[in-house]
């Protein structure tokens, strides 16, 4: 009995670790966090709970999203829109004149891009595929491995290895394929003539045309996401804040006040921005009254399983510590 006495106060230290931690880890697990993608003249939203809405221009019913469940990424192109379900399936609506909706047939994705009018998908064993309008080779990614991210431009594709390398195919005119020396790279952004790469230590490259000035990243520092448009460039920092360069006739870069910002994208003429409350804020050309309607749920990044396992662990040894002094006083 002595001995029950003494078990008990590490038994209900490990318990109640567990009961703090398991039921976090279950919901964030099952939960879809919410993203933003931005067409050329319309906008998707993907909510907690793994459904759909759109707004904007709809004359090829690219935002014909209401009736998508259990989607757990978006991309949104020049005027198709592309979704991945939960089990690695991908759905597409939109201008299809090309075939860049033709996705039905693809499984095991765990990434999608839309372009001009094509769309490309990355598998989970690496390899990457791609359907639609092929006139610059946009498509031609069949030979492509250990791929972890693709971006989709105006008619170029880009492809980020897992080593931090870049490879791209498509139309070049501009150099906007003009990637494979970088290295570093952990996340890149292909607008319709350029394309931009964020490297490790929050520095960003990039590569196209530059007739706006959307090129001029040289100088970001402490960036985590990138975003490319037509003739602009988007960068979210650490802190929740966001910089923009390049052609902001329609204010599209005027972001200078936003805070508390979790993701980015960028349209033809306009910006959007992912709080973490969930709501939406957009610059530019576009509908901003109906996407401050918008709130696509509480953004919770995912849980970290190493951390939490290493959590319980510890807990686990100190209740044992504790148990085998108190066993060895009480002797």
């Amino acid at each position: 009995m002595k001995n029950r006495k003494i078990l008990l106060p590490p038994l209900l230290s490990i318990t109640l670790a567990f009961s703090l931690i398991l039921p976090a880890s279950v919901t964030a697990q099952g939960q879809v966090t919410p993203m933003v993608a931005a067409g050329d003249v319309y906008t998707v939203g993907l909510k907690a709970n793994g459904r759909v809405v759109a707004a904007g221009y709809n004359d090829d019913g690219q935002c014909n999203v209401c009736g998508w469940r259990g989607i757990t990424q978006v991309a949104a192109g020049s005027s198709h829109t592309a979704g991945i379900k939960s089990n690695g399936r991908v759905v597409a609506v939109g201008w299809n004149d090309y075939g860049q909706c033709d996705v039905g047939g693809w499984t095991d994705i765990i990434q999608v891009a839309a372009g001009g009018a094509h769309t490309v998908g990355v598998k989970s064993n690496g390899r990457a595929v791609a359907v639609g309008y092929n006139n610059q080779g946009q498509c031609d990614v069949g030979g492509w491995t250990d791929i972890i991210q693709v971006a989709a431009g105006g008619a170029h594709t880009v492809g980020l290895k897992s080593d931090g390398t870049v490879v791209a195919v498509g139309w070049n005119d501009d150099g906007q394929c003009d990637v494979g020396n970088w290295t570093g790279i952990i996340r890149i952004a292909a607008g319709t003539y350029h394309t931009v790469g964020l490297k490790a230590d929050g520095t960003v490259v990039a590569s196209g045309m530059n007739g706006s000035g959307q090129c001029n990243v040289g100088g970001w520092t402490d960036i985590i996401q990138v975003a490319a448009g037509v003739d602009h460039t988007v960068g979210l920092k650490a802190d929740g804040t966001v910089v923009a360069v390049g052609y902001s006739y329609w204010g599209p870069c005027d972001v200078g006040d936003w805070t508390d910002i979790v993701q980015v994208d960028a349209g033809q003429d306009y910006i959007v921005g992912l709080k973490a409350d969930g709501t939406v804020v957009a610059v530019g050309l576009c509908f901003k009254t109906e996407l401050a309607k918008w709130n696509l749920g509480l953004v919770v990044p995912p849980m970290n399983w190493p951390l939490i396992g290493g959590i319980i662990s510890a807990v686990v040894a100190v209740g044992l510590v504790i148990f085998f002094v108190r066993r060895k006083r009480a002797a």
